[in-house]
């Protein structure tokens, strides 16, 4: 919280935390999110999506947005990303997240190292998702989001075991790309050497 503290000591009264999931995978969106706690507030169990279990993440994702002053969540497409790529897409993704805010937020934490796009005052925290609440909390929401949408997916498209690595390039998912091909999820420009085969 220490962080949230520094900047609300300048002055500013809503920061909002924000992350992202699903930069990595072959298919489907990047997801982020954004979140405005209550100053002070705790949330027991709250740490990096990474560190805790589908399971624990399913039930911290009520939790903190029964507790958030306020959400938003954000992403952007298998499309968009083919078109402006990953980098630019995460940052389109954010800014929705931002927008999506019930109350408007007039600073923003973001994890890891670059940002751009938005119209408030924003500082990058590396590793933020373990050492901000506010960025902890974003990633659980971003994280169940995301999966929760691939499992959705994977009723649509059942061959490619979605609902197991969401996506992920992993070796069951690269061997349905290559018995079944691409679907529309997928993102092109992440698969370019298997579609110039």
């Amino acid at each position: 919280m220490e962080k949230e503290a520094e900047v609300r000591a300048k002055g500013f009264t809503a920061v909002c935390g924000i992350d992202e999931a699903g930069r990595g995978p072959l298919a489907g969106p990047v997801v982020a999110a954004a979140v405005i706690l209550p100053e002070g507030i705790e949330l027991p169990g709250v740490n990096d999506s990474k560190k805790i279990t589908e399971k624990k993440r399913e039930v911290l994702f009520d939790f903190v947005k029964e507790h958030a002053l306020a959400y938003g969540i954000g992403q952007a497409s298998e499309q968009e990303i083919d078109e402006i790529n990953i980098l630019q897409a995460t940052f389109l993704a954010m800014r929705r997240a931002v927008e999506a805010l019930d109350v408007p937020a007039d600073f923003a934490l973001v994890d890891g190292n670059r940002i751009q796009g938005l119209d408030i005052p924003a500082e990058t925290v590396i590793g933020g998702d373990g050492k901000v609440l506010s960025i902890a909390a974003a990633s659980i929401l971003a994280k169940v989001t995301r999966d929760r949408y691939m499992r959705e997916m994977a009723q649509t498209y059942p061959e490619y075991g979605f609902e197991k690595h969401k996506g992920y390039g992993t070796k069951a998912h690269y061997a349905a790309i290559e018995q079944y091909g691409i679907c529309p999820l997928h993102r092109r420009t992440f698969l370019k050497k298997i579609l110039n085969k």
